[in-house]
């Protein structure tokens, strides 16, 4: 099998970022974005996917922290793409429940080409250390998009917006893992009646 991996880099005027990934990792991560909360939910999703995931950002925090938040997880999402290359043999579907104490989470995917987002969180404050809640959402979306991916995400209960945000990030990458696995009966097909999963 192709390794599925991608190496990016991206530079603006807001964000300079280097991504490696592997799909077929073991979880490694090192992360720095220099958003704490941040690194920390994308070392979760590199865990529960077993995606090795090495994320090198420098962004403009001294203004606040969406353009890194938001770049980042544009990459992340382009280079799932690009490892996934045509998507010939993979599961291409993934469903994660996943509590994080008295919280709940659930996130389906389908690698199907078409990207679509449908987001729920139950968040009471403004920020959970230097990430406003608001961009969990458009984090959760900005991956999608740049993915190609339907992503659904929800929150069905929970009072604590850390354990909220953990449970959420944790079911992505489960979700991501199952989707990506190889279906050792579908390795030179794609998973469509259509024929590709790339247009």
């Amino acid at each position: 099998m192709t390794e599925r991996i991608a190496s990016i880099e991206r530079k603006t005027n807001e964000t300079q970022i280097r991504l490696c990934l592997n799909l077929d990792g073991t979880g490694q991560a090192s992360i720095s974005t220099g958003v704490g909360f941040f690194d920390h939910m994308l070392h979760h999703v590199a865990v529960h996917g077993l995606l090795d995931l090495t994320i090198e950002a420098v962004g403009d925090l001294h203004i606040d922290s969406h353009h890194t938040i938001e770049d980042v997880s544009i990459v992340l999402g382009k280079a799932l793409d690009q490892a996934l290359g045509d998507r010939k043999g993979i599961v291409r579907m993934g469903t994660a429940y996943v509590p994080m104490d008295e919280s709940l989470a659930r996130v389906s995917i389908d690698l199907s080409g078409r990207p679509y987002a449908v987001i729920h969180t139950l968040f009471k404050a403004p920020a959970i250390g230097q990430m406003p809640t608001s961009l969990v959402a458009h984090s959760l979306e900005s991956i999608a998009f740049a993915g190609r991916m339907n992503l659904h995400a929800q929150v069905l209960y929970g009072t604590d917006d850390h354990h909220q945000a953990e449970a959420l990030y944790k079911a992505l990458g489960r979700a991501l893992r199952a989707a990506v696995e190889i279906d050792p009966r579908r390795i030179n097909h794609v998973p469509s009646t259509k024929g590709t999963l790339t247009e």
